[in-house]
């Protein structure tokens, strides 16, 4: 049984030890940073590099897919891919099984860009976890591993469920 976060001792929020706020906070705080770095050295957003990213590890799929694994709503990739047709990072061809879907991929200028913000990424990654022990590490990917496979039962979550 998992165990249960400490209950607050007022009617309030402790947000130093509320969990989603947490990762929220630092969330919030990396796509806005990466999102000025990338727009001032590659004309880029976070959004757009998170697609970039998303098409080198899988190629030729639909804005669904993509939005069903990087958890962003349809009409910010959709944006994203417009822009990165527009800067001929990316280009579409047709769905062979179903003609009305057109599927992503990265062009060869795509290709150099993710490289290019890829290693700015790790670099950022690095200094993140500044201080941080392999161990420490290894156990924050446990621990964020875990916590995405319980969103879905977060997100079915009613709240007739605690009646």
């Amino acid at each position: 049984m998992p165990s249960k976060p400490k209950e607050p001792s007022a009617k309030q929020l402790d947000l130093e030890r509320y969990i989603p706020a947490l990762v929220n906070f630092l969330s919030n705080k990396l796509s806005s940073g990466a999102s000025v770095c990338y727009r001032k050295n590659f004309n880029v957003g976070v959004i757009e590099w998170r697609v970039l990213a998303m098409l080198k590890v899988e190629s030729n799929i639909s804005a669904n897919r993509i939005c069903q694994v990087i958890g962003l709503d349809k009409a910010a990739v959709s944006r994203a891919l417009k822009q990165l047709q527009t800067l001929e990072h990316i280009s579409f061809v047709k769905d062979e099984h179903d003609g009305r879907s057109s599927l992503a991929k990265l062009t060869l200028q795509g290709e150099k860009l993710h490289d290019e913000i890829l290693t700015v990424a790790l670099e950022r990654e690095s200094l993140l976890l500044h201080g941080v022990s392999e161990k420490e590490i290894d156990t924050l990917i446990d621990v964020l591993l875990k916590l995405n496979k319980n969103i879905k039962k977060v997100n079915e979550f009613e709240v007739s469920d605690t009646e």
